[in-house]
């Protein structure tokens, strides 16, 4: 609705002092509108960049908790071997 006020010609400010929104607000929505292409129900597209950007990074951490797991198991494994010779 906000948006569409924007897009009938009404002056952001207008919208801000009628509405009691802020001005930051006003614009956030009109930047997601556009991304968006008018509908909110749209989750945010990834780019190709950032689909495999956000598929690495979650590589990353499986095999950081992986290497984790393993320094202390490696760690209990020489411990047990120095406590039983």
């Amino acid at each position: 609705m906000i948006v569409e006020l924007l897009n009938s010609g009404i002056k952001t400010k207008q919208v801000s002092e009628d509405y009691d929104l802020s001005l930051i607000m006003i614009g956030r929505w009109r930047q997601e509108y556009k991304l968006k292409s008018g509908d909110f129900s749209k989750k945010k597209e990834l780019s190709i960049e950032a689909q495999e950007l956000k598929a690495i990074k979650k590589e990353l951490n499986s095999v950081t908790m992986e290497r984790d797991i393993l320094k202390k198991a490696v760690s209990k494994t020489l411990e047990n071997n120095v406590f039983s010779s």
